[in-house]
């Protein structure tokens, strides 16, 4: 099977990694990955005291937010938002063909 590589502009060879999901468990919610994200990769989900997500955040109590892989379709896989989580909460794997 073949691996997705590209090449830096030093000529390396590199593989991405691309965002497959983040621990809810571990997520405090506080948004850097989002922010240094330029894909719209990520969003911020509302949990109740269960830990289930909320659809209507008006309607039910939220516990907490956290961040999910919204459109993992947009993703490149420069894995900024693993290096920046300060709670490592981030699974990624490299696209094989």
């Amino acid at each position: 099977m073949a691996t997705l590589t590209g090449v830096t502009f030093g000529g390396k060879t590199w593989t991405p990694k691309f965002a497959q999901e983040i621990d809810k468990d571990k997520c405090i919610g506080c948004g850097r990955c989002m922010k240094v994200c330029g894909y719209s990769v990520l969003d911020l989900k509302a949990l109740n005291e269960e830990g289930e997500f909320v659809e209507d955040e008006d309607d039910e109590e939220i516990e907490r937010k956290v961040m999910v892989v919204a459109t993992p379709e947009n993703c490149i896989g420069c894995e900024a938002c693993s290096r920046i989580c300060p709670k490592n909460c981030y699974t990624h794997a490299a696209l094989n063909n």
